[in-house]
């Protein structure tokens, strides 16, 4: 099977003029991954998904530490080495005269923005580039006018700096902060009936995860925003793990407000977010940082930030050029053949317990969540680091004062670097903890909940 794709790929390199050495002088690089993708053009994602022939060519891509296994990708993922050297590039230029050439960088960053609005769905002069999701999602709960009394209606389970977000406007403004509770996992009917029967007279903003962090747990969005509109409410929509992860529009989705962090499934440097506000909401919004009145319709009110390191910024564009270069479908398709593997492997032993869905239509691709019944998930971490290298993160609910969820998980999250062996080896090493007994430590020696840069 092997040779006769390489036979195949090598045909079409030659086809193209391409010769061995020239080949070889690229590999790992972007024209690498196009032409990988070219070789695999008449099959279908889930086809690609497993050919470990094809996902080495966008391993090479990437400078990694192979001595650890990292399954931590939901916190922030590394970049392909095209996107780190387009980052020192654009520095080293910068640098020669700052007056001079970050103006020009500034300024060529709305060909990113075209590019990026295209790629996902939405219009150019709807698209706001940003540091993270925090930022996008800080400009949208900060910027609406709320009045005391006037009620927001979030989940426990949206990420905590969001929460503390609401948390200070309440305490400020005396608005009203309504935080729903919901098992893991659920259905997306459940979670459509939970906001719909909480909607009062004072309801002005849905606030909810498109996925959330924890155990990505998806979100009925287009169905929620629907029933917002009708009610008059805004919502604004947390998509820090989703853009990136899986195939959407977001013109589709119909909410009003939807935040990224780049860095997480685009591949991105840190520090590069995206904030998409429909056409028609951009002047509710106030931006972080004071607009002349004239921008009150400019999506660009949200980018003033001060002196921005624009290196960072126009290094997006390599992330996004290596993104299309592989496919969304395709990614996605990655994405999930190697969390069904991992699942699928451990589901049939009675102890362990998944906490996202697994099943069809698909709702679940890299970010899925696991724990063993009986075994502290802060113990497991830790027994995975000491004995597998592997990196992953306990989450435990229940921690005060806010988080009232009750529950155990380690977060599992590879990406598109990650191999079948080490799929395989993560496997191997939860059979050795449900085999033996995980040593139990201290838990007020650490661990509990993380969060991950957005």
């Amino acid at each position: 099977m092997r040779s006769t794709r390489w036979s195949r790929r090598a045909f079409l390199r030659m086809a193209g003029g391409m010769v061995p050495a020239a080949y070889a002088a690229k590999a790992g690089g972007l024209d690498g991954v196009l032409a990988a993708s070219q070789s695999v053009a008449d099959r279908t994602p889930e086809e690609v998904a497993k050919d470990e022939f094809y996902w080495r060519e966008i391993q090479l891509a990437f400078k990694l530490d192979r001595s650890l296994i990292n399954l931590n990708n939901g916190f922030t993922a590394p970049c392909p080495r095209v996107v780190l050297e387009s980052v020192w590039r654009y520095m080293d230029m910068i640098n020669m005269l700052p007056v001079h050439y970050q103006g020009q960088v500034a300024n060529n960053i709305q060909t990113i923005r075209r590019r990026m609005a295209a790629e996902f769905g939405c219009e150019p002069e709807e698209l706001a580039l940003t540091r993270g999701a925090s930022e996008s999602l800080q400009i949208a709960q900060n910027g609406i006018d709320l009045k005391a009394g006037d009620e927001v209606i979030t989940t426990e389970q949206d990420y905590p700096r969001m929460l503390t977000t609401w948390d200070q406007r309440m305490r400020r403004e005396g608005i009203k902060v309504t935080r729903l509770q919901f098992p893991v996992p659920t259905t997306q009917d459940d979670l459509y009936r939970r906001f719909e029967n909480a909607i009062t007279p004072k309801t002005k903003v849905f606030h909810f995860c498109h996925i959330t962090n924890l155990t990505a747990q998806m979100f009925p969005v287009q169905r929620l925003s629907r029933l917002a509109r009708s009610k008059g409410i805004v919502t604004i929509v947390d998509g820090a793990h989703a853009l990136g992860q899986f195939p959407f529009k977001l013109r589709d989705l119909e909410c009003d407000a939807y935040g990224v962090s780049l860095h997480k499934w685009l591949l991105a440097p840190i520090g590069n977010g995206c904030l998409y506000v429909r056409r028609e909401m951009i002047p509710r919004f106030w931006p972080l940082q004071a607009a002349p009145e004239q921008q009150d319709n400019d999506i660009r009110k949200f980018e003033a930030i001060g002196t921005h390191p624009w290196a960072i910024r126009a290094a997006l564009g390599e992330a996004l050029a290596f993104h299309q270069a592989i496919g969304g479908e395709r990614k996605a398709a990655r994405l999930r053949y190697l969390t069904l593997r991992w699942a699928n492997a451990l589901k049939v032993h009675p102890r362990i317990r998944i906490l996202s869905n697994l099943g069809e239509p698909a709702e679940t691709w890299a970010v899925a969540a696991v724990n063993i019944e009986g075994t502290d998930v802060r113990d497991l971490a830790r027994f995975l680091m000491d004995q597998y290298r592997i990196v992953a993160v306990p989450l435990v609910g229940g921690a005060p004062p806010n988080q009232v969820f009750d529950y155990q998980a380690l977060r599992v999250s590879p990406n598109v670097y990650t191999t079948i062996e080490e799929i395989d080896t993560f496997v191997e090493a939860m059979e050795a903890a449900l085999k033996n007994d995980v040593p139990s430590t201290d838990p007020e020696a650490g661990g509990g909940m993380e969060e991950p840069i957005v």
